[in-house]
């Protein structure tokens, strides 16, 4: 996986995200159908430019729920 990929599955991940309010991982990997290490790199990558929040899901303590960053 280089730059390219994991910056193509960002936007993959980012669009996903902006048709929802916020997603679960799992959620994320059948919207987009990325592998697991492909959702997480592309989360990496648009954490890095502060653009999504992560937070861990209050009903399921091993889930991570994933949404944008609201404008300021």
């Amino acid at each position: 996986m280089n730059t390219e990929v994991i910056g193509a599955n960002a936007g993959l991940v980012w669009n996903a995200l902006n048709e929802a309010d916020a997603l679960g991982i799992k959620q994320l990997r059948k919207i987009t159908k990325l592998k697991d290490k492909e959702v997480f790199a592309a989360l990496g990558w648009l954490a890095r430019e502060d653009k999504i929040n992560i937070n861990p899901d209050e009903n399921d303590e091993k889930e991570l729920i994933v949404s944008l960053v609201q404008d300021k």
